[in-house]
């Protein structure tokens, strides 16, 4: 299985940012474009882009769709969206857009009936998004933690043809701690299936270290604030991941 590093757009406000362990009072502005920003990811060889709606989240609703529909119409490869998208109409809307998957995550845990019906429905165009606290689920833009138990909701969304899964571990969401290795190679282990790791990539060696478990089905990292703050460059990632040394100059 190959290994895919996805750049992170967070937007909120219509602009790029980051927040630290998801908490919304504390936030960075890395770029008033988020367009501008997905076109600069795919110049440097992004094979995918990560779009996150931050205020979606929050709002349980899409509030900037139509930011996250102009990048799926401008850039040259697929995107995966996520944030406040609670309907199948929502879903529908993206894709009709040229989004290429659409990640849902609280209503997978409030509502699995729903999450069956479009599993069933869309297949692979669904990632469902596992955002976590101590290996527990948390939904409503992290600002709930619940008591289900992020192995086993997945294990369950699998028999309904869950195919991807994207793990946070929130506590260490832009903390630039590493990332959960552990958990997220016991998730993909125990579902059979795709696992994209998302929180704490701080240095080329966590993805390193991620891709060693893509025989398990760690399939790929989210990348945001590392890349951000210039700790390493999608180029020197892209080319550690292939083995080579990056371009100088």
């Amino acid at each position: 299985m190959s290994f895919i590093i996805y750049p992170a757009i967070d937007i909120r406000g219509g602009k790029c940012v980051r927040l630290f362990q998801g908490d919304y009072a504390q936030e960075t502005v890395y770029a008033d474009s988020p367009v501008a920003m997905a076109k600069r990811w795919v110049e440097q060889g992004a094979e995918w882009v990560h779009l996150v709606d931050l205020d979606g989240a929050k709002e349980g609703k899409p509030v900037n769709a139509s930011i996250i529909k102009e990048i799926a119409r401008t850039v040259s490869v697929p995107v995966q969206v996520g944030g406040g998208i609670r309907t199948e109409e929502q879903i529908k809307d993206y894709l009709d857009a040229g989004v290429a998957r659409v990640i849902v995550g609280t209503a997978a845990i409030e509502d699995e009936p729903f999450t069956k019906r479009i599993l069933q429905a869309y297949g692979d165009k669904i990632a469902i998004g596992l955002d976590c606290r101590k290996g527990l689920v948390a939904t409503r833009g992290w600002l709930t933690t619940t008591d289900v138990a992020a192995t086993e909701l997945a294990k369950r969304l699998v028999t309904y043809g869950a195919e991807t899964f994207i793990y946070t571990d929130i506590a260490r969401d832009g903390t630039m701690t590493g990332p959960n290795v552990e958990e997220i190679a016991a998730l993909a282990q125990a579902t059979g299936k795709s696992v994209i790791a998302s929180g704490g990539v701080s240095q080329l060696n966590d993805l390193l270290v991620l891709a060693e478990h893509a025989s398990d089905g760690v399939s790929g990292a989210i990348v945001g604030k590392a890349l951000y703050t210039d700790a390493f460059t999608l180029e020197e990632a892209l080319a550690r991941m292939e083995g080579r040394e990056p371009d100088v100059g």
